[in-house]
């Protein structure tokens, strides 16, 4: 498994994997869906398999000793890292917006605040996209387009309806700085990267079982 994370880095990456990393800056823009940050990570997705099929990468992955169950659980592992390094970038310029930022210009009027309840909201729709893009790719690797659009209409819908619970009035604890409310905002965190990570290892249960069945 190492070695075919290797070779994902090495040969099927492609750049903007690391360029959308940097959109994790955009949480210091004012009154800004904060959640699309999150649809980006699923674009550098889309652009790695479409260059890894452009290139003959499955069938030459294939004909590599590894078993085949493990070479989509690789490209997820990928993903799953990128995810991760996102999340964590995120909370960074969350933390440095709530040490620079007046009060009145961390709540966004576009939709979420950046607090830790957004970083919660924003694991939860990188799940989303994990658990509909992989297994359908995988389950016909030639197709790309119609799984990311699947997946990105997935996702979208459910950024809209994340941003309309925050116009709801009991989502106002959810709005403020972390240090008010602190306690409901690590609860939405946690209760974002458990759904993450359940979401993920089923993605990535039925990507293997599926495309063992594929007939290369």
């Amino acid at each position: 498994m190492n070695a075919l994370i290797k070779k994902e880095f090495s040969l099927c990456l492609h750049p903007t994997a690391f360029v959308f990393l940097g959109f994790a800056a955009l949480v210091f823009v004012p009154n800004y869906p904060y959640e699309v940050i999150f649809f980006f990570s699923g674009l550098s997705v889309y652009f790695t398999s479409l260059s890894a099929r452009e290139n003959g990468d499955l069938a030459f992955t294939c004909s590599l000793p590894v078993k085949k169950r493990e070479v989509p659980l690789a490209r997820i592992a990928v993903a799953v890292i990128f995810q991760c390094v996102l999340l964590a970038l995120s909370a960074v310029c969350i933390a440095v917006k709530q040490a620079t930022f007046p009060e009145e210009l961390l709540v966004n009027l576009a939709g979420n605040s950046a607090n830790l309840a957004f970083c919660g909201f924003g694991a939860l729709v990188l799940g989303a996209f994990n658990l509909t893009f992989f297994p359908l790719h995988y389950r016909d690797p030639g197709k790309v387009g119609v799984p990311f659009v699947i997946s990105s209409a997935v996702q979208f819908v459910l950024i809209g309806l994340l941003i309309l619970i925050r116009h709801l009035p009991f989502s106002v604890p959810l709005t403020s700085p972390d240090w008010e409310n602190c306690g409901i905002k690590l609860a939405v965190l946690l209760g974002g990267l458990c759904l993450y990570g359940m979401m993920t290892a089923l993605a990535a249960l039925l990507s293997a079982k599926r495309f063992e069945k594929v007939d290369l």
